[in-house]
């Protein structure tokens, strides 16, 4: 029923196991490859959400399964933060908890199926999705350190109830599915019973849809790939790790390649913007020169500054304060929401701190006299948003280096610094 070959080689398999239908089914395939061939240790996590008392007894539930196949569950419970949408809630609880649970290379199966590939598709199709959000859902994406496999998605609904009435399984009913109003259970209750009296191939009619979709929205990513292979040339060497583009390079496509390459580059990074949002792209692309636009997004923001677009999330949305003694320079500084900084060459004797920008500073530069750190920055073409987490190396109130720019040193010795992660870990 299911092709497991590709994924003999990862580290551990885990199954999101629910305990209704599609992951009873899905566990007991898994199960059944694993006693007959040679395969990764396999484990099962039941994430529980706390939304309706019936749900209170299913952990036991899939544990008595579980046991009954020797197989290890992990039962995770979420807090499901309120919102617009509680499915979309719950959706992003139960994923994090599978973010945090996969190892490097590790894979997670999911059982959804056709049937589940056709709802997505023309819900997402009345919500106005474009072509990313019509290829519906992969078979095959990065989680956390891991990837997510979905390998029933050639299988209808139909085909894992035979199976399972086959092999005497028992699962789990949710009555939450039954309720209509929840949007996905109105199409599937509702809806799609009338499509299919009409067209009987409905479902697998749109999930052929949008595998064909999957396949043109592939073909843009790859056109993003070799707008974005220009547009991030040229990054600063003295900020690794600053997700950056090129404006000019982004502005010289056609709107429609900018929005695509865009897409594809905020997609790792983002929730991506409705429709309605785009706009903020423009406001940023089309801001005067000396303007400082920032575009908020879900999960982080863009802003431009010396001819480039900069991603920021994480602890780049907060600005570090105060001063760090440094009492042992021979050993790296972590420095409090800011990353780490270390010294490369010899350390001066004493004293030393860290600091950051507070207006007014000097630098006595070698053969240049005593200099206006600010002046000193613009010279350098420090990003405006990079300059108040600089890292300052003071000797008492002597200021002897500034971080990550050699040419800014009044000491025989280097300030290294370590940025802090931009990242949120989302795609």
């Amino acid at each position: 029923m299911i092709n497991l070959t590709p994924w003999l080689n990862a580290p551990t398999w885990y199954l999101a196991f629910s305990g209704g239908l599609d992951s009873t089914v899905l566990l007991h395939l898994l199960a059944d490859h694993a006693r007959n061939h040679a395969s990764p240790p396999l484990r099962a996590i039941h994430v529980h959400h706390g939304l309706q008392a019936a749900a209170d007894a299913w952990p036991a539930h899939c544990q008595a399964i579980c046991d009954s196949l020797g197989i290890e569950l992990q039962v995770i419970h979420v807090q499901v933060t309120p919102g617009a949408s509680l499915e979309q809630a719950a959706r992003d609880a139960r994923y994090a908890a599978f973010r945090q649970a996969l190892g490097p290379g590790d894979i997670l199966f999911t059982g959804q199926h056709c049937d589940d590939q056709a709802e997505t598709l023309l819900f997402r199709l009345l919500r106005g999705a474009g072509l990313r959000g019509l290829a519906a859902m992969p078979g095959l994406r990065a989680l956390g350190q891991g990837s997510l496999v979905r390998p029933l998605l050639g299988c209808s609904r139909q085909q894992l109830q035979d199976y399972a009435q086959a092999n005497g399984l028992a699962w789990i009913e949710d009555p939450s599915n039954a309720d209509t109003q929840f949007a996905r259970n109105y199409l599937r209750c509702e809806v799609f019973p009338l499509l299919r009296q009409r067209w009987p191939q409905a479902s697998q009619n749109f999930a052929r849809a949008a595998e064909h979709l999957g396949e043109a929205q592939g073909l843009l990513d790859e056109l993003a790939q070799d707008d974005l292979a220009l547009a991030g040339a040229g990054a600063p060497l003295a900020w690794p790790g600053l997700a950056s583009l090129d404006l000019a390079t982004l502005v010289a496509l056609s709107p429609a390649r900018q929005r695509n390459a865009l897409q594809y580059w905020l997609s790792r990074r983002s929730r991506l913007p409705d429709t309605r949002h785009w706009a903020g792209w423009a406001d940023l692309r089309d801001a005067a020169a000396d303007a400082r636009p920032v575009w908020q997004l879900a999960d982080g923001q863009l802003l431009r500054s010396h001819g480039r677009i900069w991603w920021l999330s994480g602890d780049w949305l907060q600005l570090p304060v105060g001063e760090l003694a440094w009492a042992d320079p021979a050993e790296p500084l972590l420095l409090p929401g800011n990353g780490s900084v270390r010294l490369a060459g010899a350390a001066p004797p004493g004293g030393l701190r860290i600091a950051y920008r507070q207006g007014g500073e000097v630098l006595d530069l070698p053969g240049r006299g005593r200099r206006d750190l600010k002046r000193l920055l613009n010279e350098q073409q420090v990003p405006h948003f990079l300059r108040p987490r600089l890292p300052l190396l003071y000797q008492g109130e002597r200021l002897l280096a500034v971080a990550n720019l050699p040419g800014l040193v009044q000491a025989d010795c280097q300030l290294c610094w370590q940025l802090p992660t931009n990242a949120q870990g989302l795609s």
